[in-house]
């Protein structure tokens, strides 16, 4: 009877599952269809709201600098980064002074840096920069031969003793200038160049408009002021950018770091004025000036350990103070500041960060341009370097893209945040590939 039933119940079921096969398959077919459908328009819409999302100024799935904080660092224009404080001491014993960092431009320490003065032969250094920018140009070169006229062999003051009718090269006569401060040779170069002094003058002043000093304004190519007439004009400030743009050329440096050497084939010795060169650790260049109205100037330069430094002292009371109150001040900014590594590695921090849908899936981030930071001492001291990935990253990057930042720590003090950069392209892939292709972003 069991079996009976059961097989009564067995053929039962089967009969009405093959009764309602074709509706079940039907129902199947239509679920299908309508889930293809209802995916369909899921996705349609979510292209649609990306398409409006970049229209309307969303992030572009191109970029990843939106996806950084609004304050974070942007790319420094130089490889290094100031991250210190202003220089304390005490007032220097003259009547204007200033320390810069030339790389960043930063004033470290001032006083009275934009009172006008007279600079007396530091304006030689603006003579030097038109020459050597003449050079870079191609319209001059070193061997050119130059012919001492009549009126330049006749200018006073310090001089290289030219006569009327000598010949020497301009690279002769720049040594006479940079290190011996010789007036003769200033008006000699000034003439050949621009036909006569006053030319020249036009185009010293033409040159410091160009670097935006307008608190600089020139009367002649030497410095010298005898006449009660107003004369030349700049501040301690301006000289420290002029300098800043001269020792971009190597041979200024060449030049002022020599002590003494042979002029005339040895018939006269150029010694140079700035007593600094060779009695101060580092220092190279740059340019001395005395007049009675004046005051006895020096702008100086030098460099320890990769840090450069430019100091300006203007109106001191003797030669010998501004040699001492120059080293002092360069001193003082060497004992205060200190330069420390953006990574322990150059560039490469040694680490690896995943890009979400990108492919390669893993890359080594490397430090953006800048590569040192500048720090007040003991800040120097236990410096941790932290990198603070961007956590929304995502694939695409074009190499270069900020991925992060690295922090760069004293006593859990934030001292500076370097921007850091993927080294190569990350391409997108899977449905962020397929957003790109669809939306054309």
């Amino acid at each position: 009877m069991a079996k009976r039933h059961g097989g009564w119940f067995a053929g039962a079921l089967r009969a009405r599952r093959d009764h309602r096969a074709p509706v079940r398959a039907s129902a199947d077919t239509a679920l299908f269809v309508s889930f293809s459908i209802t995916s369909l328009v899921c996705l349609t819409t979510l292209v649609c709201l990306a398409t409006l999302f970049s229209a309307c100024g969303g992030k572009d799935s191109n970029s990843a600098v939106a996806a950084l904080p609004v304050d974070a660092p942007t790319a420094p224009q130089s490889d290094l980064v100031f991250a210190g404080r202003a220089l304390e001491r005490a007032p220097l014993p003259c009547a204007s002074a200033i320390l810069i960092e030339p790389t960043t431009n930063t004033v470290l320490y001032e006083q009275g840096a934009h009172e006008l003065r007279a600079p007396a032969s530091i304006v030689k250094m603006t003579l030097q920069l038109v020459v050597l920018r003449e050079i870079e140009a191609g319209r001059l070169a070193l061997t050119d031969s130059i012919r001492v006229s009549e009126w330049a062999s006749n200018i006073g003051g310090s001089q290289a003793y030219l006569a009327a009718g000598e010949v020497f090269s301009l690279e002769e006569l720049m040594k006479a200038i940079v290190i011996h401060s010789a007036n003769d040779a200033c008006a000699a170069v000034a003439e050949h160049i621009a036909g006569t002094t006053d030319g020249f003058v036009e185009l010293m002043n033409r040159e410091v408009q160009h670097l935006g000093l307008t608190d600089t304004r020139y009367v002649n190519v030497h410095g010298l002021d005898d006449e009660p007439t107003d004369g030349n004009v700049t501040t301690a400030y301006d000289i420290a950018q002029i300098a800043r743009e001269l020792i971009r050329f190597p041979k200024v440096l060449e030049w002022s770091s020599i002590e003494k050497t042979e002029f005339r084939n040895g018939a006269f010795i150029l010694e140079n004025t700035n007593k600094l060169i060779g009695r101060f650790e580092g220092c190279d260049g740059l340019k001395t000036g005395y007049t009675s109205r004046a005051g006895f100037c020096l702008c100086a330069t030098a460099e320890r350990d990769n840090l450069r430094l430019i100091s300006v002292v203007m109106g001191c009371a003797a030669n010998r103070d501004r040699f001492g109150e120059s080293a002092e001040l360069l001193a003082s900014g060497f004992n205060s500041y200190s330069l420390v590594a953006g990574s322990p590695k150059p560039a490469d921090l040694g680490q690896e960060i995943e890009i979400r849908g990108g492919k390669p899936k893993l890359v080594r981030p490397v430090l953006g341009s800048a590569t040192a930071v500048l720090v007040s001492r003991p800040d120097d001291r236990g410096i941790v370097r932290r990198f603070v990935p961007d956590p929304t990253l995502r694939a695409p990057l074009n190499a270069g893209d900020p991925v992060g930042k690295m922090q760069i720590l004293s006593r859990d003090k934030v001292l500076a945040e370097l921007p850091v950069v993927t080294p190569v392209a990350v391409e997108a892939t899977g449905l962020m590939a397929w957003f790109r292709r669809s939306t054309g972003k």
